[in-house]
């Protein structure tokens, strides 16, 4: 079992009253991790540490703040065992949190690229003497919101770029991820950024309402940053605006795959398995709706069920498992409640659908309509819908047909087509020939409509993180009218 103390100004402390909580794996039931509970107190203890901390960091040469995440990126990764162990925590499979550790390491390497690339400019002036200028400069404390289904990748990148950008930082961690987050905030700390510079906060599940109002509200905090559900995103953006604290939000997805009649049928069907089922469809990007011609459906149905028969989920532990378990057992309950309101709807299972606890095994639907859940709401599981239509525009109408806009992709054999009907889809990330889950740390990764707004990554973040400011040097005299 892992002890998982609040980081904060450098110090492992527990929380002032005392107070844990308990993250249990979600197949054995077994005490994966005991977290401390972070009282309101530790939250504003949190954020005065990194406040302290912050101009001392900010005026960092830029080469040394460099120095310093790429050394976190290489301890990051050589403690790639100790995030492994705590893939108990959601019942993951080792891979996916050993490609966890190797993502963030590299988001920690692109941050550190972009030390040197925070640029401002010159603007002409009509004042005479006047030289005017745009500066980029760091806000001041970030607060950073991670969730738990990519924990390495999604806290590392809450704090990666904001650090780069010369802010300091606090991490709420997730209450389901608790011990890999701290871990992220303690490999930092051992980095040498200094103390107070990253500060990580655990709060028990029932707390969690108010120590983000909290956070958030306090006036030290200068930006925001969220990545989960577009429920929770809602509140963070509205408390958000209450404060005036410009906010990043990464949300939900319902990703489609658009497969045109001239596609490569075979790797269509690799995408659309790896991108549907990978970490059991618990990904923002997942691809949950498949929409593909009719022309082509019946050769795709047959080779995509062939492919999922082999994606057995099971015990993580085990090696005849593929895929591993869902969060917990409420989530398979949730999902198989979508599925059977499309069954019971006139909605065909072509494969998978059983559950077991925590286990579902990877499920492809066929004949889902708009009369059913499942058609709108996110899965957020290994639950694939296909859909047929006939032609680019009645498949892009039904792309677009969602009150999501993160992730999609396109197969087709004409790139020019599908890069055509790319512009047209709407979404923030769109894959011509490529699965929908796919992330590089360099590239802007963001969505549209209930996907949230604003972008992570290497020089889109920039703008997120740092204060433009309109700075002036008067030489000679100057007029006034009075």
């Amino acid at each position: 079992m892992l002890e998982v103390p609040l980081l904060i100004g450098g110090q492992s402390l527990p929380a002032r009253d005392g107070r844990t909580f308990e993250r249990r794996n979600p197949m054995t039931g077994e005490v994966v991790s005991r977290v401390a509970a972070a009282t309101l107190e530790d939250a504003d203890a949190a954020v005065a540490a990194a406040q302290a901390a912050f101009p001392v960091w900010a005026a960092l040469a830029p080469n040394e703040r460099r120095t310093r995440l790429l050394k976190a990126a290489e301890q990051l990764q050589a403690r790639s065992d100790e995030f492994i162990a705590a893939a108990g925590e959601t019942g993951a499979m080792a891979n996916w949190y050993g490609f966890n550790v190797r993502l963030a390491a590299n988001m920690l390497r692109e941050a550190a690229s972009m030390t040197t690339q925070i640029h401002g400019e010159v603007i002409p002036s009509d004042v005479p003497g006047s030289f005017a200028m745009a500066l980029r400069q760091p806000c001041g404390v970030v607060l950073g919101i991670a969730p738990w289904n990519a924990p390495v990748i999604l806290a590392t990148r809450a704090i990666a770029m904001p650090l780069a950008c010369g802010n300091t930082v606090v991490l709420k961690a997730s209450e389901l991820s608790p011990a890999v987050h701290r871990l992220i905030g303690q490999v930092l700390q051992d980095a040498g950024l200094g103390d107070g510079v990253v500060n990580v906060i655990s709060n028990a599940p029932a707390d969690a309402p108010a120590i983000v109002e909290r956070l958030i509200a306090n006036p030290a905090v200068r930006r925001v940053n969220f990545t989960g559900s577009t429920h929770v995103g809602r509140i963070v953006g509205e408390l958000s605006a209450r404060h005036l604290k410009p906010a990043l939000l990464e949300l939900g997805g319902k990703a489609p795959l658009l497969v045109l009649d001239d596609a490569d049928l075979d790797a269509a069907v690799e995408a659309a398995a790896f991108g549907a089922y990978f970490n059991q469809g618990q990904i923002c990007m997942s691809t949950e709706r498949l929409i593909v011609d009719a022309k082509v459906a019946d050769a795709f149905v047959a080779k995509l069920a062939a492919k999922v028969e082999t994606l057995r989920a099971g015990d993580p532990a085990s090696v005849d498992s593929v895929l591993g378990s869902l969060i917990d057992a409420s989530a398979g309950t949730r999902i198989q409640s979508l599925i059977d309101d499309a069954l019971a709807k006139g909605a065909r299972r072509v494969v998978g659908g059983q559950l077991d606890g925590s286990i579902l095994q990877p499920t492809l639907l066929e004949g889902v309509d708009e009369t059913m859940r499942l058609y709108r709401e996110e899965s957020f599981g290994p639950v694939a819908v296909l859909m047929r239509a006939d032609g680019d525009e009645a498949l892009l109408r039904l792309a677009n047909d969602s009150e999501f806009g993160l992730s999609a992709a396109i197969f087709s054999r004409d790139t020019g087509r599908a890069l055509a009907l790319a512009q047209r889809v709407e979404s923030g990330i769109c894959h011509i020939n490529g699965p929908t889950v796919h992330d590089e740390a360099q590239m802007p990764f963001g969505g549209v409509k209930s996907s949230g707004y604003g972008s992570f990554g290497g020089k889109a973040s920039i703008e997120h993180f740092t204060q433009l400011r309109w700075v002036t040097l008067q030489h000679g005299p100057r007029h006034y009218p009075i």
